[in-house]
């Protein structure tokens, strides 16, 4: 499966809903993760906040290719996507495994993904170096076989965001 993230309407992929399985996070009734690790604990592999972010895991978890399409702010995730990943947390297990020589969770039925970051926003070569480093150690928690992050302006998420899909299709 093909998963278009976004914290943003786009609306090409609202109309070419073919191409991927598109979610706009912005629409989308997302409580904060409380840190309670019921997902591991009481509901394995289930989170025991029932609101949206229980129909999207799973669809992360079973994705091969996910196009994550986000503000860049200070460094990291806007707001939306930033929940959504830390509620994320259910498609991992309490275990822990070494890779590369740290300690990462072990993943609970985790596709493998080719991962494209699209980043969007004003933001500073200071900045940009801080999301890289974060998105590299996401990229071993998350299961990324391989990753790109793009950094675009605002003005150029939408149709950045659209080659990258169509390039999937393409292959």
């Amino acid at each position: 499966m093909n998963l278009v993230l976004s914290d943003r309407p786009l609306s090409f992929f609202q109309t070419h809903p073919g191409l991927a399985e598109y979610i706009d996070l912005s629409r989308l009734r997302i409580a904060n993760c409380v840190g309670c690790f019921g997902c591991w604990t009481r509901t394995p592999g289930r989170c025991v906040i029932r609101d949206d972010a229980v129909q999207v895991y799973p669809r992360i978890a079973a994705s091969r290719r996910v196009l994550y399409v986000s503000r860049l702010y200070c460094g990291g995730y806007d707001l939306p996507m930033k929940t959504m990943l830390e509620r994320a947390i259910p498609i991992q297990q309490a275990f822990i495994r070494l890779v590369d020589g740290e300690t990462h969770h072990v993943q609970r039925r985790v596709e493998p993904k080719e991962a494209v970051i699209l980043a969007y926003g004003e933001s500073s070569p200071e900045e940009q170096a801080l999301f890289r480093r974060l998105v590299a150690r996401n990229a071993k928690n998350m299961n990324f076989a391989s990753h790109r992050i793009l950094f675009v302006p605002e003005e150029q998420a939408e149709e950045t965001a659209q080659k990258e899909v169509l390039a999937w299709n393409a292959c």
